[in-house]
């Protein structure tokens, strides 16, 4: 079977050619490929997660379709409207998504996975109703983002580091600040009685990629901007592909595997890319997270006004949502 990346390494065009001389891959002291470097997928969020219907399912977007996404990005760019203190987007790329097999959409969710959906799964943004902290994402709780969710684009804290020894991986995230060790030795996963939020990882190299397979997660976690969406469940198995094509990008590629949770399997692939000056601050989540407090505090307002209207026996208006429920999820209201 051919492998997605090879779709996806079509998919990495850059705005300008950054590989027109020979490039040689570095090595670390050991003989393996150096992935040694503070990378960060900045340049991705001009591009949708899920392909647009516009796209008329095309990978790539025509010349006309580019000229106009990197104008945009110029335009932002002029308006000081790209990037926080940390970083901004430096480069454009043609892919029309991030999911790049089959439809390039998220695939449908099984009966099971509709039938254990929660509003609470998508965090703050369900509308609730919140009674205790437990009603929040794991995010949302500054525990995790997952693994896909420590990688997607987001509005900031894009960035990530990545460390080698000679028998470890060490990738270390901006956001939540989580850190995977890889071993390399060849060694078994541990036993299935052992859940963890970011899984149990286990690398390999195959020639000048490294694969990374990770299994034993937790039904908490999800695969999504963040860590939001649908849980996954303890079957979910995610096969990661790291390939450096240059000084600057990694081709990176996560297929996920999970039938409780999906229909098929789908593949995400997108460049990682270096960033002029891009430094991993800390992220002092816990510290100034008064997004829980605030939003507990507004439902026990909104609590005590939906009281006054039932004694008052005037209608009590339903509690705006702000999301969409995904195909099939009945929103209680």
């Amino acid at each position: 079977m051919k492998r997605m990346f090879l779709v996806a390494s079509a998919v990495f065009s850059l705005s300008a050619s950054t590989f027109g001389q020979k490039w040689v891959a570095p090595k670390t002291p050991w003989g393996d490929p150096d992935l040694q470097e503070i990378w960060s997928s900045e340049d991705l969020r001009d591009i949708p997660y899920e392909r647009p219907d516009a796209a008329g399912g095309r990978a790539l977007l025509t010349d006309e379709e580019f000229a106009e996404r990197e104008g945009a990005t110029n335009r932002s760019r002029a308006r000081g409207q790209i990037g926080f203190a940390n970083g901004s987007k430096t480069r454009t790329f043609r892919q029309t998504s991030l999911i790049v097999d089959g439809d390039g959409k998220y695939p449908k969710l099984t009966p099971e996975a509709l039938k254990r959906f929660r509003i609470t799964d998508i965090g703050t943004y369900g509308g609730g109703p919140f009674l205790s902290a437990a009603d929040f994402n794991l995010y949302d709780r500054c525990i995790t983002r997952g693994v896909v969710g420590s990688l997607l684009p987001v509005a900031y804290g894009n960035g990530l580091q990545i460390f080698q020894t000679p028998s470890q991986v060490v990738i270390n995230y901006e956001m939540v600040h989580e850190t995977r060790v890889i071993p390399l030795d060849g060694r078994a996963h541990v036993g299935p009685k052992i859940r963890l939020f970011m899984g149990d990882a286990r690398g390999h190299w195959e020639g000048q990629t490294l694969v990374v397979e990770t299994s034993n997660f937790t039904g908490k976690t999800s695969v999504g901007r963040n860590g939001y969406g649908p849980h996954n469940s303890e079957a979910l198995r995610l096969v990661e592909r790291f390939t450096r094509v240059s000084r600057e990008q990694i081709d990176y590629e996560v297929t996920v595997t999970d039938p409780e949770t999906w229909t098929r399997p789908f593949t995400m692939a997108f460049p990682l890319t270096t960033q002029p000056g891009y430094r991993l601050f800390p992220y002092e989540c816990h510290e100034g997270n008064m997004m829980l407090m605030q939003a507990l505090s507004s439902d026990r307002a909104l609590d005590r006004e939906e009281d006054k209207l039932r004694a008052q026996g005037q209608r009590v208006p339903p509690r705006p949502q702000i999301w969409e429920a995904p195909e099939g999820v009945q929103v209680p209201r």
